[in-house]
């Protein structure tokens, strides 16, 4: 028959749900921090507990050696010849038990210390026990009931362990009391934090898409998918879902007659705003998609295989696309699974622009190509920093006297040499032109000749032909 102990440790056992055995282990190693606490001792101490009796029986063990030269620790060994004097039959590695007297001795300090490492013990196994059932379970839907709320932190029961809800995976839009149930995400189990081990979340995503397959049977049957759902817990949540049959609306399931499903999932959610989308393999069609209720102009791909996307808007719908703090933009790229950069077509067209003056290589023409200028006029605009001829044409009258040494002759002067030098460039390439257009000329007249043109009798009456018309109509003909 059992003891009361063993019986009240059995009980423990089962209401921690934890093996009795490792109970028992925590007791008998209670003793003996005790036991050696009160001793003061170093031997190698162990204890015993009489699952009959109820009595814990403390000793300490030595190890046998053959010879005395082998014992280095006294304490802890002793050789064959004197183990034998004791135990006959004990061989090389026995142990000999010698018992410690622990009944009335211990005292109330050694107790409380036995009584801290018994639930110390307790606490080790129960969250290795919580560890392992429910290291499995992440990601699972659970029901839960609110135990108590400890500042920011919700402490809600599992039934067979507790779960601390933080701040980061509560919705900013809920409020809980306690005794009421919720449904959670079991988001890690986490064997070293000092509270309890399981978190759960409901700012998940995994909370919504449960929902979703609670609410829709389509979802719940796989005709209809969920391939991807990006979630701001509190705000708004993006899903996107596509059907695996093309007589199923895969959207107007979700959203279910008069909206009755999808506001059913909100009402859970306490008024969070959620987007279903049809997804699209294409990401250009996905993003224009995702980033409704914006309408979008295009979509470019700007890099395939870092996935980014160029996305123009009308400059009306610029707000609209990016949303409250970026949040329309920054859920559609969660969702896709793509950076989006949202440009309006006032901005695209400026960036083009930018791109176009960008390639026109801009001309610098040093003050030395001027005729007209004297070394002194080059040396004083140079020292004011001054040393193109397209910069010194911008400048004013009044910029120009403001050099020293320059004074209003010189800028006179200074104009007339400039105005010079740019007309002398216009009429070279006007010559350039006339020069370019007779050599054109020149080459169609070989081409359809097939050699040069030489004066002829054909050519002088193909000059006639043309001008026999003029002669015609300036001098009536006899008859008319």
């Amino acid at each position: 028959m059992a003891s009361e102990l063993y019986n009240t440790i059995d009980a423990l056992s089962r209401e921690k749900g934890i093996d009795p055995q490792i109970v028992v282990a925590a007791v008998e190693d209670a003793i003996v921090v005790a036991t050696r606490k009160y001793y003061k001792t170093q031997e190698n101490l162990r204890a015993e507990l009489d699952k009959n009796t109820g009595k814990i029986r403390a000793y300490a063990v030595k190890t046998v050696v053959e010879t005395p030269e082998q014992v280095e620790d006294p304490v802890q060994q002793m050789s064959l010849e004197e183990a034998r004097k004791l135990n006959p039959e004990i061989e090389v590695g026995g142990e000999l038990h010698f018992p410690k007297e622990t009944e009335g001795i211990l005292g109330r300090i050694a107790a409380q210390l036995a009584k801290q490492v018994i639930f110390q013990k307790v606490r080790e196994a129960e969250r290795d026990t919580v560890y392992n059932d429910y290291i499995g379970r992440v990601g699972e839907i659970v029901n839960a009931t609110i135990k108590r709320i400890e500042g920011p932190d919700v402490i809600l029961d599992l039934g067979k362990a507790e779960a601390k809800m933080g701040r980061k995976e509560q919705s900013r839009l809920e409020s809980f009391a306690i005794g009421e149930r919720v449904r959670v995400v079991i988001s890690r189990v986490d064997r070293a934090s000092k509270g309890p081990a399981v978190i759960v979340s409901r700012a998940a995503p995994e909370l919504v898409q449960n929902l979703f397959q609670t609410e829709v049977p389509e979802i719940y049957d796989g005709t209809v998918v969920i391939r991807a759902i990006a979630r701001e817990a509190g705000e708004r949540t993006k899903i996107a879902v596509m059907s695996k049959d093309k007589d199923v609306d895969a959207v107007g399931a979700c959203v279910g007659m008069k909206g009755m499903r999808v506001q059913s999932i909100i009402r859970e959610l306490r008024g969070e705003k959620i987007d279903i989308i049809e997804y699209h393999e294409d990401a250009t069609t996905f993003a224009e998609k995702a980033l409704q209720p914006a309408k979008v102009s295009r979509v470019t791909v700007v890099d395939a295989q870092d996935k980014h996307l160029e996305v123009v808007v009308d400059d009306s719908q610029l707000s609209l696309a990016i949303g409250k703090k970026g949040q329309n933009v920054r859920l559609a790229a969660k969702l896709l699974g793509w950076k989006i950069d949202i440009k309006s077509e006032e901005e695209k067209r400026q960036e083009v622009e930018q791109q176009m003056s960008a390639m026109v290589v801009p001309t610098s023409t040093p003050l030395e190509s001027v005729p007209g200028l004297g070394e002194g006029v080059v040396e004083r605009l140079t020292a004011a920093g001054v040393t193109t001829v397209e910069a010194l044409a911008d400048m004013t009258p009044e910029q120009l006297e403001a050099i020293e040494g320059i004074g209003p002759k010189t800028v006179e002067k200074i104009s007339l040499a400039v105005n010079n030098y740019f007309a002398s460039l216009e009429s070279g390439e006007a010559a350039a032109e006339i020069e370019g257009e007779a050599v054109a000329a020149e080459a169609t007249a070989e081409t359809v000749g097939e050699g040069p043109v030489e004066p002829s009798e054909t050519n002088e009456a193909v000059v006639e032909a043309d001008a026999a018309p003029e002669t015609a109509e300036s001098e009536p003909q006899p008859g008319t």
